[in-house]
């Protein structure tokens, strides 16, 4: 077991305050930074503090993939660590995008290397042949648009905003089943001409601005959203698109899980992200970057997400909050130490033998396992090999430790 150096990685939406705050450190930052990388993604590995000195979790794992994966984990996965945990730190919109499916990922990796793209290429849209399920849990309250609204909702959201310049939209959306109508509307709005963008989307603005001042609140998250990302992106077609998805809040502990063809988008917010450990966008507008319509329309999935079915279960194991994945590459929980538990040693629930990252977000605890103790305070983490597990906590003040492993 070793403390874990995580990447810090900076885009133009992060924040200068939230992972600097979050990780002890001076803020604000010179930059704007996005995300805290915890993993061996070979673009922005972690490091491992040895008594050696530092060391890349990546070139551990080539090392030594059996002792630090575990036989079962190399055995489905490979030498590769399969998922990826990340702190994500917005304080303004990521673009509106999608994740294809792992046959998807395949095809389109393959299909990409045929063609010659470099995998650094701005338009290249597959760097890798996996597919990206993600989860992300809340730190604080965090805003984000997921998954494609049941097109009822939409149409009563389109004549609440009272546009006349929405009606054949509207007509378009409520004559047809909701998968097709979505993926119908979805698709003219994305492809209209600029000519016509600069259009509809003032118009939609004008009707968001007037649906606020006249004080009426159904949909008045939905308004504000479609006048932050009008005035941000003035003429994109992610304006009309945000209209469509879920806008979701959630307060801190609360999750949404984004699998394969979910159409999304964080707006704010700080959060723990947990995915398979893959690089694979389809960006649909919100962004200067590469957007690739016809490839983000293959792998959208158009069936209407309801947000119980967005936010995962959470299953209460003892001091462990389990969150109710599928994916195979990852399972997420949070150890919760309090109360009566305070000073004493707790046994963390053993899952399974593979490796696993702990990252604590409140209090301090001291992490025992086979090869020695670390103590974790907020904003540090931790790598256990497989072959150092299990572990045991002892914390003195109130902890949430985040532990991120292998999926079932």
């Amino acid at each position: 077991m070793h403390l874990l150096r995580g990447a810090v990685r900076t885009y133009a939406w992060g924040s200068r305050t939230a992972i600097a705050d979050f990780t002890g450190r001076p803020s604000p930052t010179a930059h704007p930074e996005a995300e805290l990388w915890f993993g061996a993604h070979p673009g922005d590995p972690a490091f491992l503090e040895t008594d050696q000195g530092e060391r890349s979790l990546l070139d551990a794992l080539r090392d030594d993939p059996e002792g630090q994966l575990g036989a079962a984990v190399c055995g489905r996965f490979g030498d590769t660590l399969p998922f990826l945990l990340k702190v994500l730190a917005a304080d303004e919109p990521l673009s509106l995008q999608a994740h294809p499916s792992a046959e998807q990922a395949v095809e389109g990796f393959a299909r990409e290397e045929r063609m010659g793209l470099a995998v650094s290429a701005p338009n290249r849209n597959y760097r890798d042949p996996s597919h990206k399920p993600e989860i992300l849990v809340a730190l604080g309250q965090f805003e984000a648009l997921a998954g494609f609204r049941p097109a009822a909702r939409t149409v009563e959201l389109m004549r609440a905003l009272a546009v006349t310049d929405l009606d054949p939209f509207v007509n378009l959306l409520s004559g047809q089943s909701d998968a097709d109508g979505l993926r119908a509307l979805f698709t003219t709005w994305i492809t209209l001409p600029q000519p016509d963008l600069d259009v509809l989307v003032p118009a939609v603005i004008d009707g968001a601005i007037h649906y606020v001042r006249t004080g009426q609140r159904e949909f008045a998250a939905e308004a504000r959203t479609v006048l932050e990302l009008g005035e941000r992106y003035p003429g994109d077609a992610g304006v009309l698109a945000s209209l469509l998805l879920n806008r979701i809040s959630l307060q801190s502990g609360e999750a949404i899980y984004l699998p394969a063809g979910n159409l999304h988008a964080y707006l704010q917010g700080v959060g723990v992200e947990v995915m398979a450990n893959s690089d694979n966008v389809l960006r649909g507008g919100l962004t200067p970057k590469h957007v690739d319509v016809p490839e983000l329309l293959r792998v959208l999935d158009f069936t209407p997400a309801t947000e119980h079915l967005i936010r995962p279960k959470i299953i209460k194991d003892g001091t462990e909050l389990v969150y109710d994945t599928p994916a195979p590459e990852f399972a997420v929980s949070v150890l919760c130490i309090d109360g009566e538990q305070l000073g004493h040693e707790i046994d963390a629930p053993t899952r399974h033998d593979g490796p696993q990252i702990l990252l604590c977000t409140e209090g301090s605890t001291v992490v025992h396992a086979k090869s020695g103790s670390v103590t974790l305070e907020r904003g540090a983490a931790a790598w256990v090999s497989a072959d150092d597990g299990p572990i045991r906590l002892v914390a003195q003040d109130p902890t949430r430790l985040f532990r991120a492993t292998v999926g079932i």
